[in-house]
């Protein structure tokens, strides 16, 4: 099966995209490129459309990965008639909703300069987010995150990715901060977050290109899961 293009990967602001149908199986709909960014690092799979040169619209209510690292599936509406091999499309995600994904993501990169300590888990949400940190004997005070949330928030840091070599990474292994999860290697090279400053982690995900565009957030709640699990939970203030 083709690869396909990621064009989130070097546009994470794009909204639409033209392509073609290079697959369709009971799992979802193939294309040779999208916009559409598929479940994973704890960040939902895009929702949106493929509207067909023949006028017909196909609703798309999860994105997954398929059988290799640029494999994506558009999963479609329960029932839908699946468009032929070939067939040109227009892919449009549901931008509002990734909008938000991406600027909670965002901002939990920055919980994580915040709370120093390996992270064990966590979710990115529409409007909220989480994150569980391995700290047993660490008091955390939701308050004070909060206040520093938004201060490197309203710093308005700049917010890029870059690439580097599995062996630099292999070299530096502080820049991994997930227990349960490692960097995808083997490919030559892994992308990272690079937020001015503040922080510098491997990440595949979608993110805002500046901390200001965020917006105020706080801290909801601190939950105790577990011996090793503190779980810090964020939602938006607007």
């Amino acid at each position: 099966m083709p690869a396909t293009e990621l064009a989130f990967r070097n546009d994470a602001y794009a909204r639409n995209c033209t392509a073609r149908v290079i697959g369709t199986d009971d799992r979802g709909i193939r294309l040779d490129r999208t916009v559409f960014y598929p479940t994973g690092g704890g960040q939902p799979g895009d929702i949106g459309s493929l509207h067909l040169d023949d006028g017909r619209v196909i609703a798309i209510v999860d994105t997954v990965k398929g059988d290799g690292p640029d494999d994506v599936l558009h999963v479609p509406t329960e029932g839908s008639a699946l468009p032929a091999v070939g067939m040109a499309v227009t892919a449009e995600i549901d931008w509002a909703r990734r909008h938000r994904l991406m600027r909670m993501h965002t901002c939990l990169h920055l919980l994580c300069a915040v709370v120093i300590g390996d992270v064990t888990g966590g979710q990115v949400g529409d409007g909220k987010g989480r994150l569980d940190f391995n700290l047993p004997d660490t008091q955390l005070d939701k308050e004070a995150i909060t206040a520093e949330l938004n201060r490197l928030i309203q710093e308005d840091h700049a917010v890029r990715p870059r690439w580097i070599a599995d062996d630099e990474l292999a070299a530096q292994p502080e820049l991994v901060r997930t227990m349960s999860v490692k960097p995808p290697t083997g490919q030559g090279r892994v992308r990272l977050l690079d937020i001015d400053g503040v922080d510098l982690q491997p990440c595949g995900g979608t993110h805002v290109s500046r901390t200001g565009e965020i917006g105020p957030v706080e801290v909801t709640k601190i939950e105790n899961k577990g011996k090793q699990n503190r779980r810090i939970n964020l939602a938006f203030l607007s």
